[in-house]
């Protein structure tokens, strides 16, 4: 029902244009880019899902004021290198300064941009800097790779992608662009991703979208295990495709949701795949649950397990963390019912340790994609996430992350 298109972006929808300049507040690289605007032609429905940490940073305050009073916007404003958390009122008022300076460049008000910050914590945004990186800023349909550029920190590549889906009013684009390598363990790392489509759709519907697409991609994957203080992830919907609007029960809703969800999927894996340090792609499948809650449950903590993950790094077919993970995971268990495979090697079946051959095992979990399969043959709920391995250059980074 959908297509993938080739060098896609977050503006390959109609109406939507980007741009990025360097504002100094990253170290200067050649190349570099810290500060990116994203616009569309129109005045934009939106839906957001945002950090259930307390310590929330202030462009986190700021969206999600405006996306819970149900207003409508037409620009993002992002920066990277400074995460605007932990700045109290001042924080506020230099995230509201950003969105005011877009606004005067681009003939909008305050209210119809949105903002994000990533970077580090408890430091007060250069508001110079990001007044004259506003001012640089040129906004281009072909600018879409640049803003994917601009948000990144610790990213090794940018993350982007965008589709096209066949609806009853025409061929529509959902694209999107993300960032995140460490700090990622998102509830709703230091995570931000933003969706754009030229689809007509309610409001009410785009936010059940966002949810449930976020709910099974960015909901479930892990790097670290911490949940960032920015976490932010923003859908704009600026209907130029003309269609009917798409809304709950309407002939596109299952379309729109299956290339909503195949968008969060790919971009949640892009940074599990470059998470700080790893190596590897850990990806946890499980059935047979007692119900779907369950089954995100076990699985979100088989992949966050700190020593399965070490385990995968040192290419250790060591089944009994997989088992001792999904057993401390809150959901329903009868030992004598579970089967543990890694790959297509069976390690466990009915709760009984299975006699495999150890050097297939080692090539299972030595592949850059680890696949770990349980079924707890308790009912119908399935659910799949996505962690990476733990490896030195993890502790490294995060060892001189402020030096």
């Amino acid at each position: 029902m959908f297509t993938v298109i080739p060098n896609g972006s977050v503006t390959s929808p109609q109406g939507f244009e980007a741009g990025a300049a360097y504002a100094g507040i990253k170290t200067a690289m050649e190349g570099q880019r810290d500060i990116g605007i994203l616009f569309s032609e129109r005045s934009c429905v939106i839906a957001g899902a945002f950090t259930t940490n307390k310590f929330r940073a202030a462009p986190v305050h700021w969206c999600q004021e405006r996306v819970h009073a149900g207003r409508q916007a037409q620009a993002v404003v992002v920066n990277s290198g400074n995460a605007n958390a932990g700045t109290g009122d001042e924080g506020y008022r230099n995230a509201a300064q950003m969105a005011a300076v877009v606004a005067d460049k681009l003939g909008l008000t305050a209210h119809d941009v949105l903002v994000a910050s990533t970077g580090v914590i408890g430091v007060q945004l250069p508001m110079q800097k990001i007044h004259e990186g506003i001012s640089a800023v040129t906004l281009s349909k072909e600018h879409g790779h640049q803003f994917a550029r601009a948000i990144m920190t610790t990213d090794t590549v940018p993350k982007e992608i965008a589709v096209e889906v066949a609806l009853s009013g025409g061929r529509g684009v959902i694209g999107g662009a993300c960032k995140g390598a460490a700090m990622i363990h998102p509830n709703m790392a230091t995570m931000l991703a933003f969706i754009a489509t030229d689809i007509a759709v309610e409001p009410g519907f785009l936010r059940e979208a966002l949810s449930a697409a976020v709910a099974d991609s960015f909901n479930m994957i892990d790097v670290d295990g911490d949940t960032s203080t920015n976490d932010t992830v923003l859908a704009l919907a600026n209907g130029m495709l003309g269609n009917p609007p798409v809304g709950a029960g309407s002939p596109d809703a299952a379309a729109f949701q299956e290339a909503l969800g195949h968008v969060g999927r790919h971009l949640a894996k892009s940074i599990v795949r470059d998470a700080e340090g790893a190596t590897k792609l850990i990806e946890v499948q499980v059935q047979g649950a007692a119900s779907g809650e369950d089954a995100r449950l076990a699985a979100r903590t088989v992949s966050s397990s700190i020593l399965l993950k070490a385990a995968v790094y040192g290419n250790d077919p060591n089944w009994g963390r997989i088992a001792a993970a999904a057993g401390r995971s809150g959901a329903a268990i009868d030992l004598d019912k579970v089967d543990i495979f890694l790959s297509h090697v069976c390690l466990m079946r009915g709760g009984q340790p299975q006699d495999f051959d150890p050097e297939a095992a080692r090539i299972a979990i030595g592949q850059k994609e680890v696949i770990i399969t349980m079924d707890l043959h308790l009912g119908n709920g399935r659910a799949t996430a996505w962690g990476c391995d733990l490896t030195q250059e993890y502790v490294r980074l995060n060892a001189e992350y402020t030096t």
